[in-house]
């Protein structure tokens, strides 16, 4: 069975669950679970960039042994500006670094490790690349977020109960150095340690510390409590994409939920937990000199950011500093590419300004008003829309947004165009809409579109409702 038909039964089965929930008495209200506004500030982000750098991108490695030389990492021509502006210019919000990989590594000066850029001699063992790319992103306008591995393959405390309270100083380190962080990234991968006992890692520690230092910080893991995982490398959320999650029983790594839950979420989860896709621009996550020629076509990309952003999660895309310590030539490129075609296809909404009626005939112009603050909450749980264009248009894509702080709702929709014959024809369909979801589709010309939100879990709040052209 392929890989596509498999993804179509699992949206399948989950479109038919939800529609028998909805008339049972299972019905959350609509403030049971709700974003936190530091989720919904997250969300609004939608795209930002992940660098791995670190001395994997030296040696060639993607899981470094621990037993590297410090002395491997010598970005000689560093420049944590050329990110920030390399980024900016592409339009990302923000950078999350891998301040310590697996190998344990630490890109700054740690108290708690003699394994880091101050062993390293670069910069005459006084360099900081924490504190070069944190005073960067707010030169550029951007946010700052870190990615701390709790595996160490070097720390000599590594698979002893000591080790937790190391890592939580690295930690209280990293959130008390360097100024605001919107993100802190913890992978749940978990190895032997040097006397071959492997780490009972204190998650309630850990958590309980980054919230201390910065309680502003959405949590990344498997099973967040602030952003999740989705289950896979591709930057691909599932058709169907909850942002709620049942965390209760589960943790990071092995302890996670299967990843076809992890990618589609939970209908009725007890928790608030959005999706982040992360991805690379390359073939692996830290800089090789052979993948030069092995980055992502902007059609790719693309694709990537419709199936990412396009359905109701965050988009990581990783873009790996090289060996001078820069954004590779081939690998900004197609960042601006990228921005091209993304600033060409969404600058123009077919569908703002628009005359919105529902079903009783009453105007709802804060649908296509371009605000998303402003939205139309049903009065049960259906809801259809008609929009009357100014002209015919045509169009290849769809978007909707939901508003989120007032949870998710919608299960089953469908959009349709009054063709010339005065039939209504159904040109695309889905199941969650969330805070953003981009469906594209052959070319329609219409002037007429209808909105029918066939299935939800309480009255859904539509905040737009968008039509475009794809430039590609």
């Amino acid at each position: 069975m392929s890989m596509s038909l498999l993804r179509t039964l699992s949206a399948a089965c989950v479109l038919l669950c939800a529609a028998g929930c909805v008339s049972s008495s299972r019905n959350p209200d609509p403030a049971d679970v709700l974003p936190t506004p530091e989720q919904t500030a997250w969300q609004k982000m939608e795209y930002y960039m992940f660098v791995h750098f670190g001395p994997n991108t030296f040696t060639g490695s993607e899981w470094g042994s621990g037993e590297e030389s410090p002395e491997v990492f010598d970005p000689e021509a560093l420049d944590c500006r050329q990110w920030a502006a390399t980024a900016r210019a592409a339009g990302m919000k923000g950078i999350i670094l891998t301040g310590k990989h697996h190998d344990g590594f630490c890109l700054w000066p740690s108290g708690q490790s003699t394994h880091t850029v101050r062993e390293s001699g670069w910069r005459d063992g006084k360099g900081d690349v924490l504190r070069e790319l944190s005073d960067a992103c707010r030169e550029y306008g951007l946010k700052f977020g870190v990615y701390v591995s709790p595996w160490d393959r070097n720390h000599p405390a590594y698979g002893t109960p000591a080790y937790n309270e190391v890592f939580a100083a690295m930690l209280r380190e990293v959130l008390t150095g360097y100024g605001d962080i919107f993100e802190l990234w913890l992978d749940g991968a978990n190895g032997e340690g040097p006397n071959g006992k492997k780490q009972v890692y204190d998650w309630e520690l850990f958590h309980e510390t980054i919230r201390a230092c910065q309680p502003g910080a959405v949590i990344f893991s498997d099973v967040g409590p602030g952003c999740r995982w989705l289950g896979n490398e591709r930057g691909e959320a599932g058709e169907t994409c909850w942002s709620r999650l049942d965390i209760a029983g589960f943790g990071p790594g092995l302890d996670a939920p299967p990843a076809d839950t992890l990618n589609r979420g939970n209908v009725f989860g007890a928790a608030w937990v959005p999706g982040e896709a992360d991805v690379s621009i390359r073939p692996g996550w830290f800089y090789d000199p052979s993948s030069d020629g092995e980055v992502k076509s902007v059609a790719e990309l693309f694709d990537i950011y419709c199936t990412s952003v396009g359905r109701n999660a965050n988009l990581l895309l990783n873009v790996p500093a090289d060996r001078r310590g820069r954004i590779p030539a081939p690998d900004s490129v197609r960042l601006m590419e990228l921005r091209s075609v993304l600033d060409a296809t969404f600058a123009d909404n077919l569908a703002a300004g628009a005359q919105v009626a529902d079903a009783d005939g009453n105007a709802v112009p804060v649908v296509s008003d371009g605000d998303y603050e402003t939205f139309r909450t049903a009065r049960g749980r259906k809801e259809t829309l008609e929009l009357t264009l100014r002209e015919p248009k045509t169009f290849d894509l769809l978007l909707l947004q939901e508003y989120v702080p007032r949870g998710q709702f919608i299960a089953a929709w469908n959009v349709e165009y009054l063709d010339a014959g005065g039939e209504w024809r159904q040109f695309a369909a889905g199941t969650t809409v969330g805070y953003k979801r981009i469906v594209r589709f052959g070319s329609v010309t219409a002037q007429k579109i209808r909105l029918n939100i066939t299935d939800a879990f309480g009255a859904p709040s539509v905040s737009e409702i968008g039509l475009y052209r794809a430039a590609l």
